[in-house]
């Protein structure tokens, strides 16, 4: 195309409008959610984050405090014992768990986004009483969706989900489940027809323990060390037809929507990471001294905070963004992919730049910076890595300016 026909196009683009106007503020009840879970942070978890990290040990006792306090069931109604907050809310209290302790905001986030939030969505009533009344105080549920050869191509799953009876029996292996070894129910995915690919998926409320659920060994990560991650493998596990959450085949348009709101989850962990990294570069360069002056004094050292904030508020307000949306749409995926790209990728870049501006300190673990480097990487690969982030925007905004 010649530039002479290219700008003609250019001027024929009409500018698409913003969809709906869109302020942000913090309520009363969002400023004491944020002082809550920054005072529990600060006083339960940040104490211990190092232990967990470095003994890979799972936090039984915050666990049950943070049910205590209903930060497990941020937006499940009332009704079914939750808190019945926005998912703002929810953003704000997961990144201020993040900031104590990644592994714990792990958790935290799956748990409410990938399980109690969708059983309240998509369940029945009579599900909600079994598989979301009792985990809404300190019981934990995870989301068994990926597979050894399934990961961002959800709709290849090769799980199998066979119909004898009033039951389906299930078949095949589920990867990468966070929660899995102190949940006590899943919500896992099986195709009910391989030939009808995506239309076949179907979701499936399944009680842990159960006979043929085989649970496997923690996962030894890199990071997030504190949640668990295990392998499911289902050999002939029978759940009731009662079980099955959704619709039958309607899996997987179940699965795509809440991993929108996952996405969201994710990205305010990664913005809690991010914040910590900041906060302890920030601290360690103003006690350091070179050359008679502390290391704050420098140009060098202040562009790099300078750049490290302006990645974390700009994140910030992307994923803030997200999560009102969340709350007034069923499908948010640029806008959750965006908020989970830019706080992905800002957390990387600004724990390593804690890194760079700790030295040598930097790099040991009797300093926290090595742990957020190592807690960020996580956020830019599970909910879909940034390249599946890249293609959805990109999609995304292509079908919105289509003629």
């Amino acid at each position: 195309m010649s530039l002479r026909v290219f700008s003609k196009c250019i001027l024929n683009v009409t500018p698409k409008p913003f969809s709906r106007s869109f302020t942000i503020n913090l309520s009363e009840e969002h400023l004491i959610l944020q002082k809550t879970c920054r005072s529990f942070a600060e006083t339960e978890l940040k104490p211990v984050a190092s232990q967990f990290d470095k003994e890979q040990k799972f936090p039984v006792e915050q666990i049950k405090k943070m049910g205590e306090l209903g930060l497990l069931s941020v937006n499940v109604p009332e009704r079914w014992g939750g808190s019945g907050q926005d998912r703002l809310a929810l953003a704000v209290g997961v990144e201020e768990i993040a900031r104590g302790c990644g592994g714990t905001g792990a958790i935290m986030s799956i748990h409410n986004t990938l399980y109690v939030n969708l059983v309240e969505r998509c369940g029945t009533d009579k599900q909600k009483e079994q598989f979301l009344k009792p985990f809404t105080c300190g019981i934990l549920g995870s989301f068994a969706l990926s597979e050894p050869d399934a990961g961002s191509d959800v709709g290849s799953i090769s799980t199998t989900a066979t119909l004898d009876g009033d039951s389906y029996i299930l078949n095949g292996t589920k990867s990468w489940v966070t929660n899995g070894l102190e949940a006590k129910g899943a919500v896992v995915f099986a195709t009910v027809d391989k030939t009808l690919k995506h239309k076949g998926i179907t979701g499936f409320l399944v009680p842990i323990p159960s006979p043929g659920l085989i649970l496997g060994q923690n996962e030894d990560k890199l990071g997030i060390r504190a949640s668990s991650t295990c392998t499911f493998t289902l050999e002939d596990l029978r759940i009731p037809k009662e079980n099955v959450l959704g619709e039958v085949g309607g899996g997987f348009k179940m699965a795509m929507i809440q991993l929108d709101e996952a996405r969201v989850g994710i990205a305010a962990q990664a913005l809690g990471i991010a914040q910590a990294a900041l906060e302890t570069a920030v601290a360690y360069a103003a006690q350091r001294k070179t050359f008679g002056q502390t290391i704050n004094q420098y140009q060098a050292v202040k562009l790099k905070i300078a750049n490290m904030a302006l990645h974390l508020e700009s994140a910030r307000l992307l994923v803030w963004r997200a999560a009102v949306l969340c709350d007034k749409s069923d499908r948010t995926s640029k806008q959750s992919s965006m908020a989970k790209l830019a706080a992905s990728e800002a957390s990387a870049y600004i724990t390593h730049s804690a890194i760079q501006i700790l030295g040598g300190m930097g790099y040991v673990s009797n300093m926290p910076a090595e742990r957020h480097y190592r807690d960020a990487r996580i956020t830019e690969i599970y909910g879909g890595i940034s390249d599946i982030q890249r293609l959805i925007i990109g999609e995304a905004i292509i079908e919105e300016y289509r003629q």
